[in-house]
């Protein structure tokens, strides 16, 4: 069996199952688009104020503030397909609400807003499933072009998608451009029963959806390097959002636009983000990533600032080609390094922490945009967002993003451990005793490398750590830990990449007995009549 050496960006489309649902999920997504358009525009003819219509910008990611996680801890435990289905169902029963309503005239305000609501709970079990199956469908070499792909795809809705709506919506009503949003949840729905996706085999030691979900949060808490991330992301979404929540009044107001043009402008956005990924490969020969979002920041700003002097509608719409060229290099940018920290056991769940912060922050963002244009009118937010976005961009450069150079590949070097008879997986916790002997010239050096190694215990399942040294003997140095349960001790076994090993390597360096560490493990006794 042949092994490429090299595939180029496109080579995951060779594979038919990719490339069957990628071609699905970007016509989904095009019907996504569509709705939201719709959606967003319905919402200026039932009210003009800046805040209802940033409400629905709201109401769409809001959900996956809330969700984002939980939405993780299922993609890992239950079947993927089965899941992505019943949530395609969801989304297909939203605008098919929405279409009956709108062609009934029935359309409210608190309809328009909880049917976004709902649609945006389906978007939150979607996304963190959708990519936690790109490793299943592509060979390992191809897994980052296929998730290069996935974010082009998306960039090829947002540019087909708002136009086409814009120019449905026109034509022939919000129905119509609800009916066709529910024609292609069909497509999707179809092309992932045809995909002939292997039934998740068993495995004695998986992980329950409280207990996924607790290692979730151990990992995110744990992790100063996704701390980063999630900082950066913050920051820089929640004062871009002002000129996604007041997009649809900029049209309309600041240039006189109706719902194709308001369609226009969000495909030019969608072209723009195109444009931006072809040139990101040269961009990252010459820049680093911190350069790369700060540039983005600069020119997010300058498009908010442009469109606050109401340019003509020409002019607009090239200008809103730099803000997709801005907005998919810093998406890119902040879900790459995410992706690059985060090991595979908990990609999924640190992906839907980074989303919850990216929604969280959008939302966040949107209302307090509609708030501050409810005072200050829609040019005087956009001004405000854009100085706010270049003094943010300019301090958060100073704190620099994670290289993920680190290979955290499971190094499996970690000894089953002793017992004298099986445990059962349920029974804890479990007190785990590692006993050093350092001497005393070496002590400061092996304590800084013992608490760079806390953090990988707590990461991959300790919610307790410590070091103690012996009142007898200063140089015996036990450090201990405690693991909720004996199932998820021999989980953390499985995580520990080779990057943890090497730094486990050079914290032994400083051991000075002939054997190694002596390793103990106790477990909890439930005592006769204990409360």
């Amino acid at each position: 069996m042949s092994v490429r050496k090299s595939s180029g960006g496109f080579a995951p489309l060779r594979q038919p199952v990719f490339a069957v649902l990628w071609a699905a999920t970007v016509l989904g997504n095009t019907g996504s688009f569509m709705r939201d358009v719709a959606s967003s525009w319905l919402m200026t003819d039932l009210s003009a104020a800046p805040a209802a219509v940033a409400m629905v910008q709201a109401a769409g990611t809001l959900p996956i503030f809330l969700l984002a996680i939980p939405a993780g801890v299922l993609s890992d435990i239950l079947d993927r397909r089965k899941f992505l289905i019943a949530v395609q169902l969801l989304l297909a029963s939203v605008s098919i609400t929405l279409m009956t309503l709108s062609h009934v005239g029935m359309l409210s305000v608190s309809a328009l807003i909880g049917l976004t609501f709902l649609g945006g709970i389906g978007a939150a079990l979607m996304g963190p499933t959708w990519q936690a199956v790109v490793p299943e469908l592509v060979p390992r070499e191809d897994v980052k072009n296929a998730v290069a792909l996935n974010s082009l795809g998306i960039n090829i809705a947002r540019s087909i998608g708002p136009a086409a709506g814009g120019l449905l919506l026109a034509a022939f009503g919000a129905a119509v451009t609800y009916g066709v949003d529910v024609a292609t949840y069909v497509l999707v729905i179809a092309a992932l029963i045809w995909w002939p996706r292997a039934k998740d085999a068993n495995d004695a030691l998986s992980e329950g959806f409280f207990g996924a979900f607790r290692a979730g949060l151990r990992y995110t808490r744990a992790s100063q390097t996704l701390h980063v991330v999630l900082l950066r992301a913050a920051i820089f979404f929640a004062f871009a959002s002002a000129v996604w929540a007041l997009l649809p009044l900029v049209a309309r107001q600041l240039l006189g636009g109706d719902a194709s043009f308001y369609g226009i402008l969000l495909g030019a956005v969608g072209a723009g983000a195109i444009g931006g990924a072809l040139v990101m490969p040269r961009l990252r020969q010459r820049l680093d990533a911190d350069s790369l979002l700060l540039g983005s920041a600069l020119v997010t700003a300058l498009v908010m600032a442009a469109l606050s002097l109401a340019p003509p509608q020409g002019l607009a719409v090239f200008i809103l080609l730099f803000l997709g060229a801005a907005w998919i290099t810093a998406l890119t940018t902040l879900n790459g390094a995410a992706q690059a920290i985060l090991p595979n056991w908990v990609r999924g769940r640190g992906l839907a922490v980074y989303l919850t912060v990216f929604n969280g922050a959008m939302t966040a963002g949107s209302l307090g945009w509609g708030a501050v244009g409810e005072v200050a009118g829609v040019s005087g937010t956009l001004v405000i967002g854009a100085g706010g976005l270049l003094v943010a961009g300019l301090i958060m450069h100073r704190i620099k993003l994670p290289s993920g150079d680190a290979d955290l590949i499971p190094s499996n070097h970690w000894p089953e451990p002793l017992v004298a008879e099986p445990v059962a997986h349920d029974r804890g916790p479990v007190l785990i005793l590692i006993e050093y002997n350092v001497e005393k010239h070496h002590r400061t050096a092996f304590l800084h490398a013992l608490d760079r190694m806390s953090h990988e215990r707590r990461r991959d399942g300790a919610y307790g750590w410590g070091v103690t040294e012996d009142s007898a003997d200063p140089q015996k140095i036990v450090e201990w830990f405690m693991v909720e349960s004996w199932a998820e001790h021999l989980r953390q076994h499985k995580r520990v990449s080779n990057a943890d090993a090497d730094l486990q390597g050079q914290m032994l360096a400083y051991h000075s007995g002939r054997d190694k560490p002596v390793v103990r493990h106790f477990l909890a006794i439930n005592r006769p009549g204990a409360a």
